[in-house]
């Protein structure tokens, strides 16, 4: 008798993160490492006080399930200052350990299995692995890059139709989006708010990026959208915009039915939160106008600089709407697929980049391979430091290989 499989199902075809795969081939280069998104920069010092003096204050127990009152409190607070969103803290917010389980425990408390549920692609790749978790099935819709009939990338409307059906429970949306940059329009959020009215379906807004958006887009949060607004569970959270990502405080907001939904999943999932780094993000949430429009300054500033320096290593790079993040064209260089490139760039170039064709499903995944995702989240020295390795290296491998 053959022995049982270790491997779930359900996980059997996840292997380790492309992220975590890629950050180890540029740790054994030793290349500049543009590939996973997180800042090799602190956040505020007022901000990490705010956690030491809470732990110093014994502040070091279980918090409420749904999360510590002053943060849900503060999240109400910045909903109202940023997008007019009156948000009831007592029964509208839920604070998780990050985004990733935010996403998570939307799905298990809205999605059954044998539902569906549409994403753009390309996608946050826990999306596809939670639609997974939960025994739903996914129907893709992809974005396009701009062309000469558009600015920004787009969706075909036709396509999104198509892919809602009566099993449809729930719609992904991810605005500024990752990796694209793009910042979905009132217009077209009206579009799929009325999809979604019309098939009663769901709506899990992932707006991690909130706060990274360059003019003249504009962010605008998908719950504010009257019909939207009493379907959607927004979801962010502080690492982005705060760039204290290994902290992991996310949240969620919903009307109190859907709130309610998310947090029977996520009292199994992790219970609660870490006590001290809820007291720090209250403080985060609350700092001044002029630190969140320092941070737009300093995003610019950095894609710009990363922008321009793909450019004149002769790459056709696409200027984000947000996020921080940058798609750019491979197609000319004659790899088999953006892996390979991405794979000589690490180990023959010494810069890390991500494949994004992994960020799609099966049916469309060629129409990731034409790019590569490069992080701006980084210091002046680190991308000044690429983009000479890039011009030093790239031209040569223009002509396509044989």
């Amino acid at each position: 008798m053959s022995p049982r499989p270790i491997l779930s199902q359900r996980v059997s075809r996840f292997g380790t993160t492309v992220f975590s795969e890629f950050s180890a081939l540029a740790l054994k280069h030793q290349a500049v490492n543009l590939g996973q998104g997180f800042p090799d920069f602190d956040g505020p010092d007022d901000v990490k006080l705010a956690a030491w003096e809470a732990i110093q204050d014994g502040i070091n127990q279980y918090a409420p399930g749904v999360g510590a009152k002053g943060l849900r409190d503060a999240i109400a607070e910045h909903s109202e200052r940023f997008y007019g969103h009156k948000v009831d803290p007592d029964t509208m917010v839920s604070v998780t350990s990050g985004a990733t389980e935010a996403i998570l425990d939307v799905l298990l408390g809205l999605v059954d299995p044998g539902d569906e549920v549409v994403v753009f692609e390309p996608f946050y790749d826990s999306y596809d692995a939670g639609i997974a978790f939960v025994g739903a099935t996914p129907r893709y819709v992809p974005l396009r890059p701009p062309d000469a009939e558009h600015t920004a990338w787009w969706f075909d409307r036709d396509e999104v139709k198509a892919a809602f059906s009566p099993r449809t429970r729930l719609l992904i949306l991810n605005s500024p989006h990752n990796p694209t940059g793009k910042v979905f329009t009132r217009e077209e959020l009206e579009f799929l708010g009325n999809l979604c009215a019309e098939h009663d379906t769901k709506v899990l807004s992932d707006e991690v990026y909130e706060h990274i958006v360059f003019a003249p887009a504009r962010h605008i949060r998908a719950a504010t959208v009257p019909v939207l607004a009493e379907r959607t569970v927004t979801v962010s959270s502080a690492g982005k915009s705060f760039s204290l990502t290994g902290w992991k405080i996310g949240w969620i907001i919903a009307p109190p039915a859907l709130r309610d939904a998310v947090q029977r999943a996520h009292q199994f999932v992790t219970f609660a939160t870490a006590s001290p780094f809820q007291v720090a993000m209250a403080v985060a949430l609350r700092m001044s106008d002029e630190y969140f429009q320092e941070l737009t300054a300093l995003y610019t500033q950095k894609r710009e600089r990363l922008l321009t320096g793909l450019r004149s290593a002769g790459l056709t790079a696409y200027s984000p709407e947000g996020s921080y993040f940058i798609l750019a064209d491979i197609a000319g260089y004659g790899f088999e697929d953006d892996v390979a490139f991405c794979r000589h760039l690490v180990t023959q170039v010494g810069v890390a980049s991500i494949p994004p064709s992994v960020f799609y499903g099966p049916e469309h995944r060629h129409l990731g391979q034409r790019f590569a995702r490069f992080a701006f989240c980084k210091t002046e020295g680190v991308l000044d430091e690429a983009v000479r390795r890039l011009r030093a290296k790239l031209p040569t491998l223009a002509a396509p290989k044989r």
